[in-house]
């Protein structure tokens, strides 16, 4: 049992009739003026995320750090919860039990996330850093003679698409429909369940096909991976890296980008490349993390945590926002700020997200390529005028209208002799995990 924190009282009852409702115009609006009134509350606080569905949120930095690693407490198995949950809830796509590294504790999660590590390792830095220069460069040439784009809807959302769907195998004509699952999930919108249901079904004749015919991808080497994966676990852990990959990489370059067009800080300048663009990466996942709200966990039994009485198999989120912007900080010590040394964008404990080196060399390297090729890029509106993805999920705009001098040509990517990240996967597929 985690002892209260100090200056707790022993027991906090928390008003029922405070539910703040973490979706819907109002939050995507505001949600640091949510956090600040949850705040009140306590470490943790009552919120709705979706009709008839409520949950705690913890808001304070040390009490999530303790959630998140305290396996003793808490499980991520949300079965016990779910059965209260409306059938057609939009957060099941998002939350409800699938047999993935996500939901599950102990030596069931470590099977399944040695397969997924594995398998992730297996992207070359240096040839992921050139596939990604090149589907930029190829989407950029797509809009750049006209001077005008929507750095989401054209860029920030096709790049991670890309990249994801060829080293999967996924084929060309599906890759709308990915994209697709993976954002209603999120938004958790009505269509949420029958969108998650469509992606499974482009993963499971993915599967089915490699499972006959072995390809040079990503698919094939999980397949063949030691854990020795049915078609059903395969599909789950192949839906879980698209749905947790590509749609926070869309928006962590689109907020990213938005924070260098908007933010005075920058100087007005997006020429610079690297140094810049790890600089605003770095402040997005401090400031306004592209998962904002997740962490589900579950007690285990009737509990206290942090001076809050918790029930068994309720559901606890952790918002990665709020914890990392809370005041005080949560480290005075700007040292320990600096970078991603501690903040809670990736989370932390046996569930850290397992992508983060190739999302923030995607993401950086995608902010690199557009600025060094667009550098006069400037807001076509307002920023207080963008409209923000709904759901209580994420943080991240639905457009990123933008303006800037238009360009005759662009490089051909596709003559500059840029190596294939995805032709140079295969070289381990069939191989063990060290092999």
């Amino acid at each position: 049992m985690t002892p209260p924190v100090p200056g707790t009282s022993p027991l906090v009852a928390v008003p029922p009739e405070e539910r703040l409702a973490l979706y819907g115009p109002d939050f995507a609006a505001d949600p640091h003026g949510h956090y600040r009134r949850l705040r009140s509350q306590g470490p943790l606080a009552r919120v709705r995320i979706a009709p008839d569905v409520d949950a705690m949120l913890v808001t304070d930095y040390h009490a999530a750090v303790d959630l998140l690693r305290d396996t003793d407490t808490f499980t991520k198995d949300p079965r016990a919860w779910q059965a209260g949950v409306p059938a057609g809830s939009p957060v099941l796509p998002v939350l409800g039990h699938r047999p993935t590294a996500l939901f599950s504790d102990g030596d069931v999660h470590a099977r399944y996330r040695g397969a997924i590590n594995d398998t992730l390792a297996l992207i070359e830095p240096h040839l992921l850093r050139a596939e990604v220069a090149r589907v930029a460069q190829r989407l950029i040439a797509d809009f750049s003679a006209t001077g005008s784009g929507d750095l989401i809807a054209q860029y920030a959302r096709r790049l991670p698409l890309h990249v994801f769907t060829a080293a999967f195998g996924v084929a060309p004509e599906d890759t709308e429909r990915v994209v697709r699952g993976t954002a209603a999930m999120m938004d958790s919108a009505a269509d949420a369940t029958a969108a998650y249901d469509d992606l499974v079904g482009v993963v499971t004749g993915l599967v089915a096909r490699r499972r006959a015919a072995p390809g040079r991808d990503l698919t094939t080497y999980l397949l063949a991976h030691p854990a020795g994966l049915d078609d059903n676990e395969t599909v789950r852990q192949i839906t879980l890296i698209m749905s947790s990959g590509h749609d926070p990489t869309t928006n962590l370059i689109g907020n990213a980008l938005l924070r260098m067009l908007s933010d005075s800080g920058y100087g007005g300048s997006l020429h610079g490349g690297a140094v810049t663009a790890q600089e605003a990466v770095d402040d997005v996942l401090w400031r306004d993390p592209p998962l904002a709200n997740m962490g589900a966990h579950f007690p285990r039994h009737d509990t206290e945590f942090h001076g809050v009485a918790l029930r068994a198999g309720q559901l606890v989120l952790v918002s990665f926002a709020a914890a990392n912007t809370q005041s005080p900080p949560p480290s005075s010590d700007a040292a320990v700020r600096s970078g991603d040394g501690a903040h809670l964008a990736w989370s932390t404990g046996p569930h850290r997200c397992p992508a983060r080196q190739p999302a923030l060399l995607m993401a950086t390297t995608a902010i690199e390529q557009l600025t060094s090729q667009l550098c006069d890029l400037e807001l076509a509106v307002p920023p207080e005028a963008l409209i923000w993805r709904p759901g209580p999920f994420h943080r991240a705009p639905a457009h990123l209208p933008v303006r800037f001098t238009p360009l005759d040509t662009l490089p051909d990517p596709e003559a500059s002799g840029a190596p294939d990240a995805v032709d140079h996967v295969p070289a381990r597929v069939g191989g063990t995990p060290n092999g």
